[in-house]
């Protein structure tokens, strides 16, 4: 007589990995969230401070004025801070980001030529909204060309990308102090208006839309965070696991095109915050998992740009705008990096 067959039903992974995780994961599990915590509080604290600091006359315009000046240093710090990250994790490179690719050359270059061939009247009579939609539609075409074109191979070597990266930004620019020099006094002021990045003056329409577009551009990402975790470990070993490359891929570049295109089109150029913010957060944050380092580089970032124009306003009274400071010493810290890249 046959005996019954019993079924079995496997029980769920999850919690057996959780079971028998190493005393060390633990351990390094509860720093990264602890680290998370701190940064949380930090960037909370920060953005109180910078509310209430130093409140004199009329509050509710005082409040209103750098509710949206917060607003915009919120959603840049967010945006930078995850494109310049996954974009890291794509190229296989810790020194490279969007910025140092040519990016913000390339809106600089897009703004000359809107007023050396309309004028800086033109440029002034087009709506906000209508700018931002503009330089958001022709960044996100040169960075998806761009990208595309340089990942299109299995494998780059560092420095090829760093002189192509190098190669352009001095193109754009040459281009850009060119035409500028013909431009007429008014039209040149002008310009140098827009050219520096800018937290003091931020359009509430502008604002709501760049939210918006870098929320969304957040939730698309999310999904595939899990996959960039594998990604991180080489194209032929991602592949071998079962990750499609290509499609992850080039849906990360697609979003992080976008994100920076929104961030420089609502506030301007700032070439090496992106790569200052995404080395601070792998550093911090004690862990591969891109999850956990996404919302480390975030919360990074607005910090980093909260306090910065904290200093720039209280401190040193606008002298020198954020942009300036911020490239100084992502520029340093560009040619740091660089020189152990060197080394190895």
């Amino acid at each position: 007589m046959n005996s019954p067959v019993v079924t079995v039903r496997s029980a769920d992974p999850a919690p057996r990995s959780h079971a028998f995780r190493s005393p060390a994961e633990a351990a390094r599990r509860r720093r990264v969230k602890a680290t998370l915590l701190v940064l949380a509080g930090l960037c909370v604290a920060a953005c109180t401070v910078y509310l209430v600091w130093n409140l004199r006359g009329n509050w509710s315009y005082a409040l209103d004025l750098r509710s949206r000046q917060l607003g915009a240093l919120v959603v840049v710090g967010v945006a930078v801070g995850v494109s310049s990250l996954v974009f890291q994790t794509v190229s296989g490179s810790r020194i490279l980001t969007p910025g140092v690719m040519g990016f913000d050359a390339l809106y600089s270059f897009i703004q000359t030529v809107i007023v050396f061939t309309l004028g800086a009247g033109t440029l002034q009579l087009l709506g906000v909204v209508e700018q931002f939609l503009l330089n958001t539609a022709l960044l996100s075409a040169f960075g998806m060309l761009l990208f595309r074109w340089l990942f299109r191979a299995h494998s780059r070597n560092l420095f090829v990308l760093v002189l192509v990266g190098i190669v352009l930004s001095g193109l754009f620019s040459s281009l850009s102090s060119f035409a500028s020099r013909l431009l007429s006094p008014d039209d040149y002021l002008t310009l140098q208006g827009v050219l520096f990045a800018s937290f003091t003056t931020v359009n509430v329409d502008l604002l709501v839309a760049c939210a918006v577009v870098t929320a969304l551009g957040c939730l698309v990402l999310w999904p595939l965070l899990r996959q960039l975790d594998v990604i991180d470990l080489r194209r032929d070993r991602a592949v071998a696991l079962g990750v499609d490359h290509h499609r992850v891929v080039t849906r990360v570049l697609l979003v992080v095109t976008v994100l920076v295109a929104t961030s420089t089109a609502l506030v301007g150029p700032m070439v090496f915050l992106g790569l200052l913010v995404a080395n601070l957060a792998r550093q911090l944050v004690p862990t591969h998992e891109h999850h956990a380092l996404v919302v480390g580089a975030s919360l990074v970032g607005v910090l980093a740009l909260v306090l910065g124009q904290f200093v720039v306003q209280h401190g040193l009274g606008l002298a020198v705008p954020l942009s300036v400071v911020v490239n100084l010493v992502g520029g340093l810290y560009f040619l740091v990096l660089l020189v152990k890249a060197v080394r190895l």
